[in-house]
């Protein structure tokens, strides 16, 4: 192996890592409060108060990745991502300030602190998606990316379980209840140190030359430009008028739903048949079971030649009759059917969920119309990330209602639970164009094992 390859491969090891970890934090701070809400209801703050803090926290995460993503695209993605990062460790101490003071028992000040302070971690914490992806893509070849991005997606699992299990032992242990928001709030901010110093954007930011920036050297003498010149950033309007990008924005919404809808309901749903303690590390076996999904999902549709949309819609018609089984006997479960459906309905939805604001994403961004435009994948993964999330935001208000009116049906979550199986398939549906497309075989690779002895030579690898 040349110099440079095994430069670009150390430089792959690096920067995977590093991002990973980015997004491992950026989940442990944002579920690190969800973990002691209780607590926080214990301090004086009402539960108005904490559900107005969810609502502000998810629409300006929405909105936040419209804005994050093209910022990725037009100035240092590490830095982006550092800035969110310390962010997000400076809005967990506002959180400890209301909670530690007479704030939290100010009534409507109250939620105005606590709502604010989200709707700014909102925004803080929309870095991470794009911006990451965007890094990632920056090193990553298309060949094989499937299963590299899948890996690479178990980072906001590894952060969900590290702040459930946090946050358990903390409580369990005596320890100030407080301490489950400090340590990852310093954590937090002495990591985005590490992104403001150590990680580099892209390889030639690292002096390692790639067959990507060999291409791009020779296309700028051909055209009489500088060596080295990046393109400018695609815009949002091409972005958006980019080949399935709308219709797999709009999808991602609806399994994102789901995924939101287990993420913020699932403790307190188990609530009622455990202990808090019990619940939130039942809950945990859902994140666990999510971990391998993308890594299945990236791997087979890399095996069938890129055909994601296929493998996404089959991931989720499997989902849907574990839906109905918790709908309608979700009370009369043993325990370990409990938390073997869990895991394996994580798998199911983090498949989707993960590949697609990554690998789909990085796919998109290399779609022929921008004429190899590197500086497309934050804006892409951006809109797709913001739109989901919108839909998800906007479905997350139906499950309350859902809940009522199951209450007073006497069959509690069923709803609920039935309006996810409504998500799963409106989503499949609305990919139904591309997974025509990939049957077809447009836009898709020959089927074949993702990676590949040429890719070693060329490009490095993780592994090693």
């Amino acid at each position: 192996m040349s110099s440079s390859s095994t430069k670009l491969a150390e430089g792959q090891r690096w920067v995977f890592a590093a991002t990973f970890v980015n997004y491992a934090m950026s989940h442990w701070t944002r579920k690190a409060y969800t973990n002691v809400k209780v607590q926080m209801q214990g301090a004086g703050l009402s539960p108005y108060a904490l559900a107005a803090m969810d609502s502000c926290f998810m629409f300006t995460y929405a909105g936040g990745s419209f804005i994050t993503g093209p910022l990725g695209d037009r100035f240092s993605p590490t830095a982006i991502v550092g800035i969110g990062l310390a962010g997000s460790s400076l809005c967990l101490a506002m959180m400890v300030v209301g909670v530690s003071t007479p704030i939290c028992t100010m009534g409507g000040a109250a939620t105005a602190w606590f709502a604010g302070t989200q709707f700014i971690h909102g925004f803080m914490q929309a870095t991470g998606g794009p911006v990451n992806t965007a890094i990632m893509g920056n090193w990553f070849p298309k060949e094989g990316r499937g299963l590299t991005f899948g890996l690479w997606t178990c980072h906001q699992y590894v952060g969900d379980i590290v702040a459930a299990f946090a946050g358990a032992w903390i409580l369990s242990s005596g320890m100030n209840w407080r301490m489950a928001i400090l340590i990852p709030l310093v954590l937090n901010g002495l990591w985005s140190i590490v992104n403001f110093t150590s990680v580099p954007n892209r390889p030639e930011d690292a002096g390692i030359e790639t067959a990507e920036s060999r291409a791009n050297a020779a296309k700028a003498l051909e055209a009489g430009t500088k060596a080295g010149e990046l393109p400018p950033p695609i815009s949002f309007g091409d972005a958006v008028r980019i080949p399935n990008v709308m219709g797999y924005a709009i999808a991602f919404g609806f399994f994102k739903l789901i995924n939101y809808a287990m993420f913020f309901q699932l403790p307190i749903i188990l609530s009622a048949n455990f202990d808090s303690s019990t619940a939130n590390l039942i809950s945990a076996c859902y994140s666990i079971g999510m971990m391998p999904g993308g890594i299945v999902c990236g791997f087979v549709s890399d095996l069938y030649g890129g055909r994601r949309a296929c493998v996404c819609a089959t991931m989720m018609a499997i989902l849907v009759p574990l839906l109905v089984v918790f709908a309608y006997h979700m009370d009369e479960l043993p325990i370990v059917w409990t938390l073997t459906l869990l895991c394996f309905m994580g798998c199911l939805v983090g498949g989707p969920n993960n590949i697609i604001t990554s690998a789909v994403a990085a796919d998109l961004a290399d779609d022929p119309s921008i004429k190899g435009n590197n500086r497309a994948l934050g804006t892409v993964t951006g809109i797709i990330n913001g739109s989901g999330s919108v839909t998800a935001a906007f479905g997350q208000m139906a499950v309350p209602i859902l809940f009522e009116h199951g209450k007073a049906a006497g069959v509690g979550y069923r709803y609920v639970w039935l309006f996810l199986v409504f998500c799963t398939i409106t989503g499949s549906a609305l990919l139904g164009p591309k997974i025509v497309k990939e049957i077809q075989g447009e836009g898709v690779a020959e089927a074949k094992a993702p990676l590949k002895a040429k890719k070693a030579e060329s490009y490095g690898t993780i592994a090693k």
